[in-house]
């Protein structure tokens, strides 16, 4: 079986320069994702209640609403609040921009002309830090769905069955099995939900703040509470 390809993310890129926009678009090209463009800030922040974005390349300098005004509109949104902003301005610009989009919550601001390397190393960052955040969104349901005993889409193809509760998921098996089977299927998933416990503290103990290491030593705690649940049933 070939490997899965990963999934392109969106990154939008605003300028009301069609020329900017062209430049931007050669530099992020060699990155393989998904450009997204925007020549106004109303433009932009349609595009982003329509989909998600990695991160946005976002000009200071607009007529109407400019970039500030723009990047405060996309924190003040739950949907949209989370996006990194990279902030572009000019040469001539005031160094107090610097200040004042950083206090609007810009993740990070970059001189015209800028160097297409380091452009492309901070998107890189984002789209990282996007791809992680992505995987660790899809492990987190997929343990909600053992720990309510929530049926994936493929189970979901076969036979009807009804949804259990969290404590039924442990001491009743699927399919009406019960005596021996029910404890080996109870087993079975504790020893799954182990597994992917243990497979998402590895990733947040690989990511950095101090705020994925304690959520790491939660899912630790998780992960050995789970064991000793399953060292007893075994006894």
């Amino acid at each position: 079986m070939s490997p899965t390809t990963p999934e392109k993310a969106n990154i939008l890129i605003v300028d009301d320069m069609e020329e900017n926009l062209v430049a931007l678009e050669a530099v992020l090209g060699s990155l393989d994702q998904q450009l997204v463009r925007a020549h106004s800030g109303e433009e932009a922040l349609k595009a982003m209640l329509r989909q998600e974005f990695a991160v946005v390349l976002l000009d200071v300098l607009m007529p109407g609403m400019d970039g500030f005004e723009t990047a405060a509109s996309i924190k003040r949104l739950d949907q949209t609040k989370d996006v990194p902003i990279i902030l572009l301005t000019g040469t001539d610009a005031d160094t107090d921009y610097i200040y004042r989009g950083y206090a609007i919550g810009a993740a990070d601001f970059l001189t015209k002309p800028f160097d297409p390397w380091l452009l492309r190393t901070k998107v890189n960052v984002f789209l990282d830090l996007h791809r992680k955040n992505r995987q660790l969104a899809a492990q987190a349901e997929q343990l909600r769905r053992l720990l309510v005993g929530e049926r994936t889409p493929a189970e979901s193809a076969g036979s009807p069955e009804p949804v259990e509760s969290s404590g039924d998921a442990l001491d009743k098996p699927r399919g009406g099995t019960t005596g021996t089977g029910a404890a080996a299927n109870s087993g079975e998933r504790l020893a799954e939900i182990t597994e992917r416990l243990a497979q998402i503290e590895l990733q947040l103990r690989d990511a950095e703040g101090t705020e994925s290491a304690e959520l790491a030593d939660r899912i630790a705690d998780l992960e050995r509470a789970v064991s000793t649940l399953q060292v007893r049933r075994d006894t």
